[in-house]
This record gives C-alpha cells, structure tokens and sequence, in this order.
C-alpha cells in the first residue's frame, strides 16, 4: 500500500492518539510491526509552534519513515501555514483532524465539530492540499451525531480536493468511543472513492481486523487503544492476515527489554520529571491483565525518580517468569502459588 510515493510495509497502522502516540511509542509501534503511524495532533495556532508541547508532538528525530503528523484547527490559512511549517521541519506526510470528538477540541470547532460545516471542511482541504508538495491525508468521523451522518459528503469533497488517503472512524463525534463502531458506513465510503481508505473503530483483535477488511473493503486498518500496552499487537494483526495462523504470547524476557528500551527513551524525550510520571500511564497499561499487576501498578505510581521506576519495571517482569516463558494474560488476580 502506498501513500504517494510511500509505500508500506504493510497494513496495520497506529492511530494517532493525544498522549500516547509520541516519537518514542509511534517508534516501538514501527519496530513491532506497525506499517504507518501518525504523531499526536499539533496545534495549528502559530502561537503554540515553539511550545515545549507542540514542539515534542512534532519531532521525528530518528523516527522511522513515513514521517507524519497530524494537525488540528479550525482556520483554513492557519492550517495551510501549519502544514508548510511542520514539512519544513520534516514531515512527509499531513494529516488533518477531522475526528477528534473530544469537548475541548470540538468546543474551538476543531477535531470532528468540523463536520457540522461542510463548507469550511472543503475550504481547509483544499488550503492544506494546496499549501504543501506533500501527500495530505484526512482522519474523520461518520458524521456529528447519528441523524446527521455526511461522511460520504465529506470523502467526496476530500477525494476532489487532492486528498491522498481517508481514515474513517465508525462512530459519531455524539458517540465518543462508546459502543461499538458501525463499519456500513466505511463501506459505503469505499466504494464511493478511488483513494485509499482506512478502517478505524474497535480493531483489538487479528480476527477483528480480518473481519473488518472484509466487511469494509478498507485498504488498511488503524489500531488505537488495543495497542496500549501491548504494542506487538500489529505484528500479530500482520502475521493472522498473511498466514490465518496465530503468533504467541510474547517471551517475558522480550517484553522486559521492549519496556525497559521504550522507558529510557521515554526518559530522554521528556527529562527526569514529565518522564517518571508521563511513564506511569505506559507501566499501567503493560501490566495491566497480568499476575499482581494491579498491585505493582499501585506500588509504582508513589514512585518519582526514573531509575527507581526502572528498576521496579525490571523486577516486575522478572518475577513474572515465574508464571511461565511467555506472558500469562487473564489471571491478574491469582497469585503465585506458595
């Protein structure tokens, strides 16, 4: 699959998630599999450019290519000039947020408040496809609310526009992430357009994401909150849609060295105080499922020195060799026998 003159390896994609999907997650995503993934969104107000935030949301340095990053705003100058900014400091590919349902985001008309004015969404397509030599993308939701769904109005607008590739989340901006995504609509869009389509919405398992393809007939699918915690999920997706088969359960002794490498490059990117705390939210989701987990989850919040939290990370896993070579997920509350 190619995004202009990108091709994939694959497709299994990160979703681009506040929080979460920084340079040093995007990274180990790419490293276990993932064919392409998005930076959180940066802000297109000028103002925010050189902020500590917005500036860490948008450094790829080392990161492996595709480099993209997605904007958000409601401006369409603004984001014109957001996307020349962001190329300039090395992104390949652009994505604007269309989906975000978030009140914070939708409350500035940004993210899928959008939505709700379809002439302003063509005006900022065609501003940021025309202010860039980039390949720009667009990441959208079914519509504002169930009674007014306009994502075939929307895909329509942005395949005239120059827009390279679609990812659709299957809910609403009223449905936020409750419920369960509804993949008609993604289907109905994909057979409306020639540009690549993405599915979105609930992709958690290798068998979710064949049936998703199938039923959609999406080029690819993009994995968010499954991948928290458990980033080897995209090899595991790639590996069941080319062979039917299943990987394991990841080695204990892999998965510790995985966490322990993303820890200190999480350390690195964010300095000694974001980083021990920023951390916590990554540990949690690691551990979560797992034999005494929720227990070291709460010793390891109180911690607030990175290499204490280091060394807690390695024991951890370290004593969870005693449950087996591989990780033993599903049996969070039952203790080792004595």
């Amino acid at each position: 699959m190619n995004i202009g003159p990108h091709s994939l390896r694959n497709n299994v994609f990160v979703a681009p998630m506040a929080g979460v999907t920084d340079r040093p997650f995007r990274q180990l995503c790419k490293q276990l599999g993932a064919g392409y993934a998005v930076s959180e969104m940066a802000a297109s107000d000028p103002r925010l450019w050189q902020s500590e935030k917005t500036s860490r949301r948008t450094n790829h340095d080392g990161e492996m290519e595709p480099k993209a990053v997605q904007i958000a705003g409601a401006d369409p100058a603004m984001l014109a000039d957001c996307a020349k900014h962001n190329v300039d400091r090395g992104a390949q590919i652009i994505d604007i947020n269309m989906g975000c349902p978030v009140k914070k985001v939708c409350n500035s008309w940004c993210g899928s408040a959008l939505l709700q004015n379809e002439k302003l969404v063509g005006q900022i397509l065609d501003a940021v496809v025309n202010a860039v030599d980039v390949p720009v993308t667009l990441k959208f939701r079914t519509g504002w609310n169930r009674e007014n769904k306009n994502a075939l109005a929307i895909a329509a607008m942005a395949e005239q526009s120059g827009i390279a590739m679609l990812t659709l989340h299957g809910r609403t901006r009223a449905d936020g992430y409750s419920g369960e995504a509804e993949y008609e609509t993604i289907a109905a869009v994909k057979a409306a357009v020639k540009i690549p389509v993405v599915a979105n919405g609930d992709i958690t398992t290798p068998e979710r994401a064949r049936h998703v393809l199938a039923v959609t007939g999406a080029d690819a699918v993009m994995v968010g909150r499954a991948a928290q915690g458990r980033p080897w999920i995209f090899r595991e997706i790639d590996h069941f849609l080319r062979t039917g088969t299943h990987l394991p359960a990841p080695m204990v002794a892999e998965v510790q060295e995985l966490m322990l490498e993303h820890l200190q490059a999480h350390y690195a990117f964010y300095g000694e105080y974001l980083g021990v705390r920023t951390a916590r939210k990554h540990i949690g989701w690691y551990v979560r499922d797992l034999p005494e987990g929720e227990q070291f989850r709460q010793r390891m919040n109180r911690l607030e020195d990175c290499q204490l939290q280091w060394n807690a990370v390695r024991d951890f896993f370290e004593s969870q060799a005693a449950y087996g070579e591989r990780l033993q997920y599903g049996i969070a509350d039952q203790p080792l026998a004595a």
